[in-house]
């Protein structure tokens, strides 16, 4: 086993909120050199720029996990990731369709970019990844466990669309794999709050949307491989696994 610095929330330019510098040589780039070795992309409601995004990680020796953020009908961030790259694509499908039928405003909110590892456009993303999916909180969680993925509740120490923000408290801590935390969450502090949390079930990310945001968060994983499957383990602390935020 070794260890794994970790970023798990980073935005791709697919996310109108993104910035278009968010290219996969550019975010590579940065990556490396912020010696982070595993990164999560996740878009708002999408994966479709996970592809893209994985053969240039690959050429930089970086890690890469298949993640999305959705917004439920709740208006809450839910992180998903996904081992299985089929079983995220089928998954993609469903979570499209279930997005409101909302054309993106692009002067306000911004493109939404989809582009293949060359960095080429192959199109632009016209519904608005922004708003939320009609499902709820547990039609989600079902939805990403019967296609074999992870989930955890994004940012839950934020103001808006976290978990706690939106319904005051967390309902079945059990339904959820992990927690996602903020960048400049202090875990000690924070803990007073949420007291039935374990500290290794929270995991730290940037939530990047410009390259300026990178190396703001991230966690650090003693595993013996790169996959969501290792990060449960650390949870459970098994067979040594080790979690640091």
């Amino acid at each position: 086993m070794r260890w794994f610095t970790a970023d798990l929330h980073i935005h791709s330019v697919l996310s109108p909120c993104g910035g278009l510098e968010m290219s996969p040589v550019a975010l590579m780039q940065r990556v490396q050199d912020l010696k982070i070795d595993w990164i999560a992309i996740t878009d708002h409601n999408s994966m479709a720029n996970c592809p893209a995004y994985e053969k240039v990680a690959g050429d930089f020796g970086i890690a890469f996990t298949w993640g999305v953020e959705i917004q439920t009908a709740e208006e809450i961030h839910l992180l998903a990731y996904f081992d299985d790259h089929s079983q995220a694509q089928e998954f993609d499908k469903l979570l499209y369709s279930s997005l409101l039928p909302l054309q993106n405003d692009a002067d306000f909110f911004g493109d939404q970019v989809v582009i293949d590892e060359n960095e080429n456009i192959i199109k632009l993303e016209e519904r608005a990844l922004i708003n939320s999916s009609i499902w709820g909180v547990d039609e989600a969680v079902d939805m990403i466990r019967n296609h074999d993925g992870y989930c955890m509740p994004a940012h839950i120490d934020a103001t808006a669309n976290s978990i706690i923000s939106q319904l005051g408290f967390i309902p079945n801590p059990e339904m959820f794999d992990a927690f996602g935390i903020t960048a400049k969450c202090n875990v000690e502090a924070y803990k007073q709050q949420v007291p039935y949390l374990e500290t290794n079930s929270l995991i730290r990310s940037s939530d990047a949307h410009y390259l300026a945001d990178m190396g703001s968060g991230w966690t650090k994983f003693y595993v013996e491989k790169p996959v969501m499957e290792e990060i449960m383990l650390t949870v459970s602390g098994t067979n040594g696994r080790l979690i640091s935020i």
